[in-house]
């Protein structure tokens, strides 16, 4: 099943804010996470295994991709200040699964997750469509598929800077998915601000007491 926008991995773009998609809306917002080794590998492993979403407030039932969709996947080149690749493209992801040491399974591209809100009756579906997987940047890119209220892609990217501190970056674009989705557009809008916010304060919490 196809996502419900046609321009996959515009998150990627350097100015998605101010040439987004005709007719969308985009939306970026940054948080500073914490510091050091621990919150990095703690904020990361959150973004990449479902835990943003869980922890901002929805129950995730995680669809591995099939084996067709995984090798066709791929991960974007990423570049430097200078311009140069900080790592080639990968055509065809590892059929290996990996897991985080809470034993949630990393998202690979091609992976579909089922949203459900809390007092609501469906789940809204999404779409891995890239992950970016650097030394110190990593993340990934949620597509919307059909009967999710959105249209558009929500990116999730951890970073980890010179001084050691961690950064969260979320970046969209989405318009309402139509229907009675676009008349109540304000509404809609309201929550997803809401569900930013509380994307952007999930990975300030403890971290974990190791096992």
């Amino acid at each position: 099943m196809p996502v419900t926008y046609g321009a996959v991995g515009a998150t990627q773009a350097a100015d998605l804010l101010q040439y987004p998609p005709r007719g969308y809306r985009p939306l970026e917002r940054r948080i500073r996470v914490g510091h050091g080794p621990e919150r990095w590998e703690y904020a990361w492993t959150r973004v990449m295994s479902w835990g943003i979403q869980r922890g901002a407030g929805f129950r995730v039932t995680p669809i591995e991709a099939p084996a067709e969709a995984t090798e066709a996947s791929y991960l974007p080149v990423s570049f430097d200040a200078e311009g140069n690749p900080v790592k080639p493209a990968t055509v065809g992801a590892e059929s290996e699964v990996l897991y985080t040491p809470e034993g949630d399974a990393l998202v690979r591209a091609g992976d579909t997750g089922m949203l459900k809100p809390p007092l609501w009756p469906r789940a809204f579906p999404v779409r891995v469509v890239y992950v970016l997987d650097e030394p110190d940047r990593r993340g990934a890119a949620f597509g919307t598929l059909p009967g999710h209220p959105l249209a558009g892609e929500e990116l999730f990217v951890v970073e980890r800077r010179d001084d050691d501190s961690v950064w969260l970056t979320v970046r969209i674009f989405s318009r309402p998915a139509g229907g009675f989705w676009s008349a109540v557009r304000p509404a809609l809008r309201l929550v997803q601000a809401w569900l930013v916010r509380r994307y952007l304060h999930e990975l300030l919490g403890p971290l974990p007491t190791p096992r």
